[in-house]
């Protein structure tokens, strides 16, 4: 169903004339992969984004407007706007917009809206610009972490993994650099002033267009003799999840569902309730993750659809973001000049080549 066929459906399920972007990712979603964001400490952007059933309208300020019309937004989209001095968005949106009306950010009389769902599954523009951000991701992570040493520290190898985002023109609302002690002790290895030791954890969700990518990559120095099986049983788990989402989608389950053969995975290969350490990821989109797969997750597994699992297991992991459609499972955030090591899934018929570490 196209980007405009669910959007009249929404608008005539709920007896709506008008819904209203405002969040930065939603409005990217409706106009293509537009840019709304200056402040990057806000939830809301310089501009809204609407849909009436006829085409898209962008309420913005007289600040912005020349800007976006210039290098943010196709043709045909219209434009409305209002003095910076006279009005807050929301009632600039409220006073031009058709009611009824829902909006993703507070506008008086208006209903809420989450656009999660209807942002699943993706269209074919938004998948080809997937890819492109996802080689992106990839190639800066992989950069960095192939020129980074033992005695490197986690905050210069996350400046460097943010610059060279940077400039391929990819923000990063995660960055995450584990050495070998932090690594260990933590999911999250926010980074520190700690040298990277043995190895390192590079972890990434890179942002463009809207669109959301997530990918994380080791890098052995003197590696401890159990990293590689860990990683290795990490792989398994993760392929395992991808297997089960295809599955799932085709069955028309839910996110439960396919938690529930994450944790079987988790089983299988030795390490039972490891999952409790940390979140498994999900389905990935125009948020770093759409859903997270929990055990009672009723949130609908669609095809095309991007999805990021991350399993760990006590200092390893595995993590890259996948297209599943319902012919297969493709591989976004890759360079093809990373070891890859071929593993199975635990209970699907499935083979994926997943990223290994890479010795120094």
């Amino acid at each position: 169903m196209s980007l405009t066929s669910r959007l009249d459906a929404y608008l005539a399920e709920n007896d709506l004339r008008a819904v209203w972007f405002a969040g930065p990712n939603g409005f990217a979603w409706l106009t293509g992969g537009g840019d709304s964001v200056v402040d990057r400490g806000g939830d809301v952007g310089v501009a809204a984004a609407g849909y009436d059933g006829d085409g898209v309208t962008v309420v913005t300020n007289n600040i912005e407007a020349n800007r976006l019309r210039a290098e943010e937004l196709d043709e045909g989209v219209a434009i409305e706007t209002f003095e910076w001095y006279e009005a807050s968005l929301a009632e600039a949106v409220a006073s031009v917009s058709p009611t009824p009306a829902a909006a993703d950010f507070g506008v008086a009389d208006f209903s809420s809206v989450d656009a999660g769902e209807l942002r699943q599954p993706l269209t074919g523009r938004q998948i080809e610009q997937y890819r492109d951000l996802s080689a992106d991701a990839a190639a800066a992570i992989e950069s960095v972490a192939g020129g980074a040493s033992a005695d490197d520290t986690e905050r210069a190898v996350a400046a460097e993994l943010r610059h060279e985002l940077s400039t391929r023109g990819v923000e990063s609302p995660v960055a995450l650099v584990g050495s070998a002690a932090r690594a260990q002790r933590y999911r999250h290895y926010t980074p520190k002033e700690e040298p990277l030791g043995e190895y390192a954890l590079l972890s990434v969700t890179a942002q463009r267009d809207g669109l959301h990518t997530s990918c994380t990559r080791t890098v052995a120095f003197d590696p401890p003799e159990w990293l590689e099986e860990r990683t290795r049983k990490a792989m398994r788990v993760e392929t395992t999840a991808l297997a089960a989402t295809r599955a799932v989608a085709e069955e028309g389950g839910t996110a439960a569902d396919v938690f529930a053969a994450i944790q079987d995975a988790y089983d299988a290969v030795g390490w039972n309730g490891e999952w409790r350490n940390h979140h498994q990821g999900g389905a990935a989109g125009f948020a770093g993750r759409e859903w997270i797969a929990t055990p009672d997750g009723d949130a609908p597994v669609a095809v095309p659809q991007g999805y990021a699992y991350n399993p760990t297991i006590r200092g390893a992991k595995s993590e890259d973001t996948h297209l599943v459609t319902g012919g297969g499972v493709e591989l976004l955030s890759e360079t093809g000049d990373w070891p890859t090591r071929d593993v199975s899934a635990v209970g699907y018929d499935l083979e994926l080549s997943r990223h290994d570490a890479l010795s120094r």
